[in-house]
């Protein structure tokens, strides 16, 4: 596929030399160096509608290994592309050249100069890792993308990224002062200001020549640069206009790096950075204004800005309510709401001074007031809740694209910037563009700089590129009567790259082609991005092009809720396609990953485990989504989703549904990876390890009888050491020891006859005791027992007289044997529906087994009584508190003779939102200081840590956060954790015997009562 349908193609190795090509980097380079499908394929995608094949990808370790890939590439001929995050919008980051991506290992960071505030980093630091780096100075980066926990600082410079606090900050052409980099015949060169460029060097000739085209288009320059703060097209050639100053440095004087910013990687291959930092701001406080009407958002903005606030962001009712979708980001935005605004600006003051700041928030709600909406401010003083509002925001791209269904909103136009006396006519014009092509926008981000991210809900696979070719159109002509710019932060790639010549004029587009020339004769420096562009609806080059297919593939579970269309003016899911094909419902389940690199962060959150340990590509959600996404539409593999490719992607992912909650796209893995592993299954039948793993809850009862026995053979090493071998466990690794049958040697339970239907109510419930609590650690469903009996509830079981337990069926699912699962499901559900007509509540105690029922039960097409089960369902702690909630729990408890307790919380507790009750039943015991451990999976996840092949990988997801904290505790110090693989971890990672919730609670009960 060419990307360069307007001009000459750059040089591309001969197919007969690209064998030799790959085995060059290979032999030279000791970084990563990837020619497969599968790996070309994850770097094909950014976060645009774009998907163009690499020639290949490397991952160099080190900046000679970077000189290196460098050096064979042009003795090739073959184009090069720099990559960070992978998080560019406009298709800045695909092409069809040799992928270098500094993300990985080119992540230094140095130099810093306190002082002077600058600071050198390499091009692959994450600005949230820099700015935590930079902390303890009280100093940060201030160009604050919604993308700062995965973008990183090369590829903001190169698409001279701009943020939320841009008002006060300027864009990052305002807050780099000097680079490094490597040119297009190999010089390493340092670009700084223009009257420091030594004569001779390698930027001498270069300088000369853009000064030259500089002064000669002066009067084009003056004519036609939008002057607007946020202008990103086209290159920096306004370096030495007096009449814009944002390029020079404080003495008035331009630099040459400028011209690099912005860039897209075209000119030269940026090394090092040096940044401009600013003081951390001591104060924030944020008011959040909420309005009637989008327009009196849009028209009051200019008036907000005159109070010197350090950012004035919008947030739209689409995105309001989609938030309150989602369970991660509902608390925070109910708080910030005053009845059902139709938009909300988002102000925040920030400075030396609290008084000042509270002072300016005053006069925010003054100013409301005067314009005629008293009582219109929600102040939010604290800065945890704060910060949680701007993670919403900040998440603003992602939730916009948790829509279901083929229609999503496109980026393509959302980045134009207009005068503010002019956003609220231009909004509303270009709302009515947007309904006369019958469809509706999303509007969010800068409304203090006249930048809206504005996103049409088109569906590109049915008539979206016509529809989208025509609004930009349109749209055009209303940046121009509005004197605005095109491009006014996410840069130009392929969707807007057509239209600098349209922004700048003829003139100035030669201009701009001549200095390509002269940085990268050969046109192989990410060809064709700013200077001889495609057409931006060029089907060739779209992720989802009109010949996109969907293979016919048969699904284990039920995945049709996905298939749906969405009408584009109502928002209203129905119409051809809805609740159909659950084949098509599981490729389009796969798309509902943007390629945004969410999942590359790494603050506390829960995703990605496999992604922190490794930082592969191949390792991460968005590199499984784009590997699934290539195999369900042909075009990678033969064997769909039993293919090779996708059990290698799919290898380390730990099932933690991490992503389920952290994703904003709402895109689970973990449901995805059952899939696959049915799908190989059946083509490759089942290894003895995981039949002897998925088949645990039927072959229990009777391990009972020998569980000491075999206990005794682990403990006899080369007898232990030989059998685990042969099964596949890692000798390293402890087997859990058979202990009991909790539920039959508790014959009262279990002679408990079934309910009938329409018996009286009683304070009663049903405690949930799965395979590993009934017959490894029976203590805690003991535990859990006297709990709620002290609270004064019947317990039931979930077993009958002669019967096996019921089960959730985890274990078949982890083998994927979805139907042994069904059938364990039907089971559970026959047994437990008259339970749950009479309103009582199934409680669970291990979190993967009992979140089976809540999550997987829906999705085995069992009807309406899996979805009332689910309803019933709680764990253990869920149930105490929502009871306390109602004033129906009655729960004594006493101080234990420890004072602390530290908290790890089950990955499934976390996706499902059921980690708080945790801390929040703990809290109860008098005396007893809780402290949640910031940890990621244990890395256990069911057998993946006995695994022999995974037990490094295992090891290492558990000391990222959580061994190192449990090692920490002192001996007075209570290690709790509810996940039966959790504890297995921190017990073999850091000796210490860590407690369900259950058995701490049992233990605070007052001697009377146990």
């Amino acid at each position: 596929m060419s990307v360069m349908p307007r001009s000459p193609v750059a040089r591309q190795p001969r197919r007969a030399a690209m064998s030799e090509f790959e085995d060059r980097l290979r032999r030279e380079l000791k970084g990563e160096v990837a020619f497969d499908a599968g790996s070309r394929g994850r770097y094909a995608t950014d976060a645009s509608i774009y998907q163009i094949m690499p020639l290949g990808v490397v991952v160099p370790r080190n900046q000679q290994d970077l000189s290196l890939a460098l050096e064979v590439a042009r003795d090739f001929g073959a184009p090069v592309l720099p990559r960070g995050g992978g998080t560019s919008q406009c298709g800045q980051t695909v092409n069809e050249a040799l992928v270098i991506d500094t993300s990985r290992w080119l992540t230094g960071i140095g130099e810093l100069d306190v002082e002077a505030r600058t600071v050198s980093v390499e091009p692959g630091v994450v600005l949230d890792h820099l700015n935590a780096w930079l902390k303890p100075h009280g100093l940060w980066f201030p160009v604050d993308v919604s993308t700062s926990a995965q973008c990183t600082l090369g590829g903001m410079a190169g698409n001279n990224s701009c943020g939320s606090r841009s008002i006060r900050y300027g864009n990052m052409v305002h807050n780099v002062l000097g680079l490094e980099a490597t040119l297009a015949d190999g010089r390493e060169a340092v670009f700084g200001r223009f009257d420091e460029i030594a004569p001779g060097s390698a930027l001498a000739g270069l300088a000369d020549s853009v000064a030259a085209i500089m002064q000669r288009e002066a009067a084009a320059i003056r004519e036609h640069y939008p002057q607007v703060l946020r202008r990103v097209g086209g290159y920096n050639l306004d370096l030495f206009d007096c009449r814009n100053p944002i390029p020079y440095d404080a003495e008035g004087r331009a630099n040459f790096a400028h011209l690099l910013i912005g860039s897209e990687g075209t000119l030269a291959f940026t090394r090092k950075l040096t940044l401009k930092l600013s003081p951390l701001p001591v104060h924030k406080v944020l008011g959040v204004v909420n309005f009637p009407t989008f327009y009196q958002a849009m028209d009051m903005t200019q008036h907000i800005v005159e109070l010197g606030p350090a950012a004035v962001e919008l947030v739209d009712r689409t995105m309001i309510e989609l938030a309150l979708e989602n369970p991660a980001f509902r608390p925070t935005v109910e708080k910030s709401l005053i009845g059902r605004p139709d938009a909300m600006l988002l102000v925040e003051f920030a400075g030396e001074s609290l008084d000042s700041q509270l002072h300016q928030l005053k006069a925010l709600e003054t100013l409301m007031g005067d314009l005629g909406l008293p009582g219109s401010v929600v102040g939010l003083e604290s800065g945890a809740e704060q910060s949680a509002l701007w993670n919403v925001r900040k998440a603003g791209l992602n939730i916009m694209m948790s829509m279901k269904g083929d229609g999503k909103p496109v980026s393509f136009i959302e980045d134009c910037a207009v005068p503010l006396e002019h956003l609220a006519e231009y909004t509303e014009q270009l709302t009515d563009v947007f309904h006369r092509h019958g469809t509706e926008g999303t509007w969010y981000a800068h409304a203090s700089v006249g930048t809206l991210h504005v996103r049409p809900i088109l569906d590109m696979r049915r008539g979206g590129a016509t529809k989208m070719r025509a609004i930009a159109e349109e749209a055009s002509e209303l940046v121009r009567r509005y004197k605005g710019a095109y491009s006014g932060e996410h840069g130009d790639g392929i969707c807007r790259g057509e239209w600098v010549a349209w922004q700048f004029g003829a003139q100035l587009d030669a201009a701009f082609g001549e200095i390509k020339r002269l940085f990268d004769p050969d046109n192989r420096f990410n060809p064709n991005k700013i200077v001889d562009t495609p057409k931006m609806d060029d089907a060739r080059l779209f992720r989802f092009p009109a010949d996109h297919q969907i293979l016919a593939v048969a699904t284990e579970l039920d995945w049709s809720a996905w298939d749906v269309t969405r009408d584009p003016l109502s928002g209203e899911l129905g119409g051809p396609g809805s609740g159909g094909d659950p084949a098509n419902g599981l490729a389009k389940a796969v798309e509902m990953c943007n390629n945004n690199g969410h999942c590359r962060k790494f603050d506390a959150g829960t995703m990605c485990p496999s992604y922190r340990i490794s930082r592969d590509e191949r390792h991460l959600t968005r590199g499984r989504a784009n590997t699934l996404r290539l195999v369900l539409s042909g075009k990678i593999g033969d064997r769909g989703l039993a293919s090779d490719e996708v059990a290698e992607t799919l290898d380390l992912c730990v099932s933690c549904k991490g992503c389920k909650r952290d994703c904003p796209t709402g895109v689970d893995m973990a449901k995805f990876k059952i899939e696959a592993r049915a799908a190989r299954v059946k083509a490759r039948g089942l290894g003895w390890r995981d039949r002897l793993v998925s088949e645990l809850p039927r072959y229990a009862p009777w391990m009972r009888h020998v569980g000491r026995l075999a206990a005794r053979v682990e403990n006899v090493s080369w007898l232990g050491g030989r059998a685990k071998r042969w099964l596949g466990f890692a000798e390293a690794r402890s087997l859990p020891i058979f202990a009991g049958d909790y539920l039959r040697t508790t014959r009262r339970a279990a002679r408990d006859e079934a309910p009938r239907s329409g018996s009286p109510p009683v304070a009663e419930v049903v405690l949930f005791v799965d395979t590993f609590n009934n017959y490894f650690e029976g203590d805690n469903a003991a535990a859990a027992r006297r709990v709620l009996e002290a609270a004064g509830y019947r317990v039931h079981f979930n077993i009958l007289e002669g019967e096996r337990p019921l089960c959730c069926g985890r274990t078949y699912l982890a083998a994927g044997r979805v139907d042994r699962a069904r059938q364990e499901a039907q089971r559970t559900l026959e047994t437990l529906m008259p339970y749950v007509e009479r309103g009582v509540k199934i409680v669970g105690l291990e979190p993967s087994c009992l979140l089976t029922l809540r999550d997987e039960f829906l999705h085995y097409g069992l009807g309406d009584e899996a979805t009332r089960l689910a309803d019933a369902a709680m764990l253990f702690e869920e149930f105490l508190v929502a009871e306390k909630q109602a004033g129906r729990l009655k729960l004594e408890l006493a101080p234990l003779a420890v004072g602390r307790a530290k908290v790890h919380g089950h990955c499934h507790q976390k996706a499902f939102d059921a980690f708080t009750p945790v801390t929040t039943v703990l809290g109860w015991i008098p005396e007893l200081k809780v402290e949640a451990i910031a940890s990621s999976c244990c890395g256990m996840a069911g057998s993946f840590g006995y695994e022999a092949e995974h037990l490094d990988a295992s090891r290492q997801m558990a000391e990222l956060s959580l061994l190192p904290a449990v090692r920490e505790a002192d001996e007075d110090t209570w290690i709790v954790a509810d996940g039966t693989s959790c504890r297995h971890q921190i017990l073999d990672g850091a000796g210490r015997e860590a407690l369900h919730v259950a058995r701490v609670l049992a233990a605070a009960l007052p001697v009377h009562t146990n």
